[in-house]
């Protein structure tokens, strides 16, 4: 096992592709969306345009989800390398056409010692980089709820 690998999972890669799954039947059960994965769709800040795959989506309706099941580190410190693709991520959604709904479906993590989810911190120091349509929505895995973050601008 090596040093980054959540502690009781066979890779990080099989981590994330069960919240993705996590996020799928969210989608479908709450909302009645059939959402693919690794949606692909061209993306790209002047003419030239390149296919980037979003974790789910669909074009009927138009929505696009990155999924994120990041946690604060053993340490309690923010996982720096983890917040850079959320933000990467937020870069993508801004290209993303404006009739697409876009969301950030993240784990809901919550730091033991100041109460504050992952996506709270997120927020706070870098709200300044989520796109104005992009909704935020935190997975508590443990009880199946979800909350939608407010996010100011």
């Amino acid at each position: 096992m090596n040093n980054f690998q959540r502690i009781g999972s066979i890779s990080n890669a099989h981590v994330g592709r069960d919240f993705e799954s996590l996020a799928q039947l969210y989608f479908l059960e709450h909302e009645g969306l059939r959402l693919t994965k690794s949606f692909p769709i061209d993306l790209g800040v002047g003419t030239v345009k390149k296919s980037h795959r979003f974790d789910l989506g669909s074009n009927q309706p138009s929505i696009l989800v990155e999924c994120k099941s990041h946690r604060w580190t053993e340490t309690g410190n923010m996982p720096s390398a983890k917040v850079t693709v959320w933000t990467q991520a937020m870069f993508y959604f801004f290209l993303v056409p404006e009739s697409y709904r876009k969301v950030m479906f993240v784990l809901r993590d919550i730091h033991p010692k100041t109460n504050v989810s992952l996506a709270d911190y997120y927020i706070r120091n870098y709200g300044h980089l989520i796109p104005a349509n992009v909704e935020l929505i935190e997975f508590d895995e443990r009880t199946k709820e979800v909350f939608r973050k407010a996010i100011g601008r």
